[in-house]
């Protein structure tokens, strides 16, 4: 309780430093106040400028140009709850600008920084998820205009998109390189290729219902290489971070932008890379309210009616327990890590090995 009152006091202090009620119009356009084309090591800001509700927002960007070959923008902050993806991110500016060979790397650690400074997957300001606004408005609120400025100016920049994301407080799930669908073959097998090259324990594709306005839809649709990675746990610790990290450089190793051998991290004893597909048939839902209580973990290999997890209903003193169990042979890619859950919330998400056949079109 004590957290949630300061985080939301935080959020507060955000509103009463950065935003207005004044009703003032977007006075100019998003611009870089630095030369993100001069060679070498380069960084300022992508000024995503102010509107109606927020002043304008500085967003702290690195540029790494050594010439020809792959360009690269990496991201994180997009949820201001998932913080590995900007401590990875700004590690590599520690140790990047020595070991890259050629091609140019953007960096942007927090792509949100109201959501950031609130901890808060939404931003505080207009409760607008960054991941479903893009490409974003020039003339829209902060999350739009954030959208808007990146879409504009640094994704036109690359050729591939790193996306470090951590799947949220409220899950469990292995340290992962997903995507989604893509209807161009070539462009699916390219990014599966790059996603598996993080040899992370898990690569997924991951069919999801609810995509309208995510960034990597934007990028797929212009012909664009996007992995997003993910990893569940709720906490930031120091054995999560460095399988990250590690993911990352493989990549960057992939990508021919670094040289060295790729190491194939260790989780929990697996150190196989699965590449698996989930689709939103294979989620597990909650039949009904209450509090879930995990009995698998992650990875975890499960026949039909094998038991996933417990619903303890807490609002009835005659409600028994719901057992849940998976439908049919599959692998744990992510389960609720404990959690008060709703009618129809999902609880789990089951997956098996991945086909590029289904998805070309």
């Amino acid at each position: 309780m004590r957290r949630r009152k300061r985080k939301q006091a935080q959020a507060g202090d955000y509103s009463r430093k950065h935003c207005t009620n004044g009703g003032r119009p977007v006075s100019e356009t998003p611009h870089l106040t630095f030369d993100i084309d001069q060679p070498g090591m380069s960084k300022g800001h992508l000024v995503v400028p102010k509107g109606a509700d927020c002043e304008a927002l500085p967003l702290p960007v690195f540029s790494l140009n050594k010439g020809e070959g792959p360009r690269l923008l990496i991201t994180g902050g997009c949820h201001g709850n998932e913080l590995e993806g900007p401590i990875v991110a700004r590690r590599l500016i520690d140790w990047l600008p020595e070991a890259q060979t050629c091609g140019r790397v953007i960096v942007v650690p927090v792509l949100n920084p109201p959501a950031v400074q609130a901890w808060s997957r939404n931003t505080v300001v207009d409760g607008l998820n960054l991941n479903r606004v893009f490409p974003g408005r020039a003339d829209g609120s902060v999350t739009e205009r954030i959208a808007d400025a990146v879409s504009r100016l640094l994704l036109p920049m690359a050729d591939i998109v790193f996306d470090l994301h951590s799947f949220g407080p409220n899950w469990d799930l292995p340290p992962s390189s997903t995507t989604h669908p893509i209807a161009d073959a070539d462009l699916m097998a390219k990014t599966v290729r790059m996603a598996e090259a993080f040899k992370f324990p898990m690569t997924l594709v991951w069919e999801h219902h609810d995509t309208s306005g995510m960034f990597d839809m934007l990028a797929h649709s212009q012909g664009k290489v996007f992995v997003c990675a993910e990893l569940g746990g709720g906490t930031v610790g120091s054995e999560a971070l460095a399988i990250y990290e590690v993911g990352v450089h493989n990549a960057l190793i992939a990508l021919g932008l670094v040289e060295g051998k790729a190491e194939r991290p260790a989780f929990r004893q697996h150190k196989s890379n699965q590449t698996l597909e989930t689709r939103s048939s294979d989620e597990l839902k909650s039949p009904a309210r209450g509090i879930f209580e995990p009995r698998c973990s992650v990875l975890d290999e499960v026949k039909q009616g094998d038991l996933i997890g417990i619903l303890h209903p807490m609002d009835s003193l005659s409600a028994n327990s719901i057992d849940l169990r998976a439908s049919t042979t599959s692998i744990v890619c992510a389960i609720r890590s404990g959690a008060h859950v709703d009618v129809n919330e999902v609880v789990a998400l089951l997956a098996r090995p991945q086909s590029l056949k289904i998805y070309g079109g």
